[in-house]
């Protein structure tokens, strides 16, 4: 849609450990909700349109009434599990917006794992009862012990490390950097509690080569965004994020479970950045800063490489000598990403992503023109947007 709609406001809860929230899964949806629209400068009646994605335990609808919102004009739902859908939302938000469907969309995600159940764990209903007989995908996986996303993803890791010969200190540094981004922070759960490089290298394995600070936490709380109309931004806001681009890709085959898809163990990505790029008219190289999802560091690589930003043999080159902080090739996730920041599916890497356009983060890189928003890697289809602080 190349900037004819922008995100106008952005709003968060606090952030909390996983079933440590005092408030439903609903007040948390609220909070944020109400916070992205005072920021956008708009009354609840404003907002025409909503856009979800994992709507769970909460119920849009109800949601929608209980906050007053105006007359619905468009609603959808990305399609896709996990935290892949973030950059989908956003991306039909955008459709809507510009095509004139409605001129105010919110896109938002809400977890109060309390009661909806705890998302680390291997538990086919999502919730505290016993899992059913595995089925379909997991019935080829869960009975050899590939059950938790953890053991997972550490099975695709693993075989993308020994193809491109990629050490433990890679991983080391998507960790290390997100941990120092988050003590800069105060809303981050992780503030306070810097990382060490022997710190990360001592914690206990979760499943190798995965170590306890290569997974993502588990939290509760909500973040929202607003959409809008690129010319009506300019209005709302002092600094709109205009959306110069937003992609949702899949290979062939790339939807095919039990490690038999195609190009595994790459690929995830690769479509999505051939879109990107191609729409956004700009390369990898020309974008400032970026926030990549990361269930686990080493997808995350993955995610790097597949996007456009290297190839995977220079994939720990990339990552390492400070690259991934200010001064560096890439800074990324300056909030402190799911890693230490707060694991509200991905989404509040997007929030940051408006942030770094505004000048507004705790850990801000001067002179951002471009910001990427680069959602879950590792269920197909993966998503991500690209901000512009310019129409």
């Amino acid at each position: 849609m190349f900037g004819s709609s922008a995100v106008t406001g952005i709003g968060e809860s606090k952030y909390y450990r996983a079933g440590r929230s005092p408030y439903s899964v609903g007040q948390l949806a609220s909070i944020a909700i109400r916070g992205a629209i005072a920021d956008a400068g708009l009354r609840p009646r404003d907002i025409d349109g909503i856009v979800t994605f994992h709507d769970h335990q909460h119920d849009a609808a109800r949601l929608w009434s209980w906050l007053g919102l105006g007359e619905l004009k468009f609603s959808a739902k990305a399609w896709g599990g996990g935290g892949n859908g973030g950059g989908s939302a956003v991306q039909i938000a955008d459709a809507a917006v510009s095509a004139g469907y409605a001129e105010n969309v919110l896109v938002y995600r809400a977890l109060c794992q309390g009661t909806e159940g705890r998302y680390g764990r291997y538990n086919v209903q999502g919730t505290y009862s016993p899992p059913g007989p595995a089925a379909i995908d997991e019935a080829f996986t869960v009975p050899f012990g590939a059950a938790s996303p953890a053991v997972k993803n550490a099975l695709l890791i693993r075989r993308f490390m020994h193809l491109y010969g990629i050490s433990q200190e890679a991983l080391a540094e998507i960790s290390l950097a997100c941990y120092a981004h988050a003590q800069h922070n105060p809303n981050a759960i992780m503030y306070g509690r810097p990382l060490t490089r022997d710190d990360y290298h001592q914690s206990r394995w979760i499943a190798e080569p995965l170590h306890l600070y290569d997974c993502c936490q588990e939290s509760d709380g909500a973040c929202a965004v607003i959409v809008s109309s690129a010319a009506r931004a300019g209005d709302q806001v002092d600094r709109p994020a205009y959306i110069l681009a937003a992609a949702t890709g899949m290979e062939p085959g790339g939807g095919i479970g039990s490690f038999n898809d195609s190009n595994y163990p790459n690929g995830r990505f690769r479509p999505v950045g051939r879109q990107l790029w191609k729409m956004a008219r700009v390369s990898p190289e020309d974008v400032d800063v970026a926030q990549f999802y990361e269930n686990f560091t080493g997808t995350t690589l993955m995610a790097i490489c597949d996007i456009g930003f290297c190839e995977p043999e220079s994939v720990e080159k990339f990552v390492s000598d400070g690259n991934l902080t200010r001064g560096g090739r890439l800074p990324m996730n300056t909030s402190g990403g799911n890693l230490a920041e707060a694991y509200i599916h991905g989404f509040q890497l997007m929030l940051e992503a408006v942030r770094q356009i505004r000048g507004t983060s705790t850990f801000q890189i001067d002179g951002t023109r471009l910001s990427l928003y680069a959602a879950g890697p590792g269920t197909p289809p993966s998503s991500a947007v690209l901000l512009s602080s310019e129409p």
